[in-house]
C-alpha cells in the first residue's frame, strides 16, 4: 500500500513554496493598440496613471512576501499580467527585488492582453524546458484566450517537476455557456499529464492557476479527473488539494459565496512519504490576512481588490492567493 505523506522536521533551505496568484488586472500605463487596454490608460475608465500602477506593484509584493517572511517564494504563478514590462518592474521595483527573481512569460492571444506567467528564485528552481499550449476549440474555433504555461525544471537540488500554469476560460455569459470550454481545458491538461505519466509513472507534476470553477465541477472531476486526497495514493493519478478546504467553506474568490477558482492540483508521488521531494502535510492554504480584505456592510469579509467599472478601491486584487510547500526529504 502507498502510503500518503507525513511531517518532515525541516529547515528554510529543504523547503520552496510555491504560489498562484491572479492579481488582477496588472497593466501598465502605456496604450498598446495590438489589445484592449484602454480601461487601463490615463485617459481610460480607471484613470489608470502611474501613481496607481507602482501601488499595484507595491501591494503585489506585499502580499507574496507575507506567505513566509523568511522563505519568500520560490515559485510564483500568475493571471491577469499584461506583459513581461509590468513583471520585469514587479520584479526590480518592488520589494521583490532582493530575491533575484527570474521570468518565463510570453504574450497570450487573448484579446484583452491578459497573460499567464511564472517568476522564480534560481537558486531554488532551475527551468530546463518551457512551452506554451495555444488553445483552439475546435467548436468555436474564433475564440481566444490564454494560453497554458508549461515548465520543467529542478527544484531543490535534483528533483524534477513540471508545472502548468492555468488561466481557464471565465464563466462571463454564463456558466452553462461557457462550461463546454473549461471541460475541453480539463481534457486537454489532463492529456499533457498522461504523456508526461507514459514517460515517467512517478513524475512530479503541479497544475495551478484560475480556473474559473471549483474543484467539485465537472471539468476537474471528469475532464481533469482530479481526485481527492485519500489514504491510498497512486503516483499517476492527480489529486486535487484544494478539495477539502472548498468543501470546509473556504474560498479564493467571493461573489455572493466563497469560490476556489485558484486550485492546486498534484500528481500522487509529492503525495508519498518517500518520495525525495513530497508536500509538506496540509501545506495547501489560501493566504488570507485581515489586511488584504475589507468588510461589507453585513460584515463579510471579502478580498478588497484593486478597482471595479469606473471605481477605484486601491486594494489588491479580486482573489486571494494559493500555495502549497514542497519538502526535501533528507532521509532518502
Amino acid at each position: 500500500m502507498l502510503t500518503a505523506c507525513k511531517q518532515f522536521n525541516t529547515t528554510v533551505t529543504d523547503t520552496a513554496i510555491l504560489v498562484f496568484y491572479n492579481v488582477e488586472n496588472l497593466f501598465d500605463t502605456i496604450d498598446d493598440p495590438s489589445i484592449d487596454d484602454a480601461e487601463f490608460l490615463p485617459q481610460g475608465t480607471q484613470q489608470w496613471d502611474t501613481d496607481k500602477y507602482f501601488r499595484k506593484l507595491k501591494n503585489m509584493s506585499d502580499v507574496l512576501l507575507s506567505i513566509d517572511t523568511l522563505n519568500p517564494p520560490a515559485l510564483i504563478g500568475m493571471a491577469e499580467v499584461e506583459n513581461r514590462s509590468v513583471l520585469e518592474e514587479l520584479i526590480s521595483v518592488s520589494n521583490l527585488k532582493r530575491y533575484n527573481y527570474q521570468i518565463i512569460h510570453k504574450n497570450s492571444p487573448d484579446l484583452r492582453g491578459i497573460d499567464v506567467a511564472l517568476i522564480y528564485r534560481p537558486e531554488i528552481y532551475k527551468p530546463e524546458t518551457s512551452k506554451w499550449y495555444s488553445i483552439q476549440f475546435p467548436f468555436d474555433t474564433s475564440y481566444k484566450t490564454r494560453d497554458i504555461l508549461y515548465s520543467k525544471g529542478q527544484i531543490l537540488g535534483d528533483e524534477t517537476i513540471h508545472i502548468f500554469i492555468n488561466h481557464w476560460t471565465s464563466r462571463y455569459g454564463g456558466e452553462e455557456v461557457t462550461q463546454a470550454k473549461r471541460m475541453y481545458l480539463g481534457a486537454l491538461l489532463k492529456a499533457k499529464a498522461d504523456s508526461i505519466f507514459k514517460l515517467d509513472p512517478t513524475a512530479k507534476i503541479i497544475m495551478m492557476g484560475d480556473l474559473n470553477d471549483n474543484p467539485t465541477d465537472a471539468s476537474l472531476t471528469e475532464g481533469l479527473k482530479a481526485m481527492a486526497v485519500s489514504d491510498t495514493i497512486q503516483p499517476a493519478f492527480l489529486y486535487n488539494i484544494s478539495l477539502q478546504k472548498f468543501q470546509e467553506g473556504e474560498g479564493s474568490l467571493f461573489y455572493r459565496s466563497w469560490d476556489m477558482f485558484d486550485q492546486i492540483i498534484v500528481s500522487g508521488n509529492l503525495l508519498l512519504e518517500n518520495s525525495p521531494v513530497t508536500l509538506e502535510k496540509n501545506s495547501f492554504q489560501i493566504h488570507k490576512p485581515e489586511w488584504v480584505l475589507f468588510y461589507d456592510n453585513n460584515g463579510v469579509g471579502r478580498p478588497n481588490r484593486t478597482a471595479s467599472g469606473s471605481r477605484y478601491y486601491g486594494g489588491y486584487s479580486d482573489h486571494l492567493p494559493v500555495y502549497l510547500t514542497l519538502i526535501k526529504n533528507n532521509s532518502n
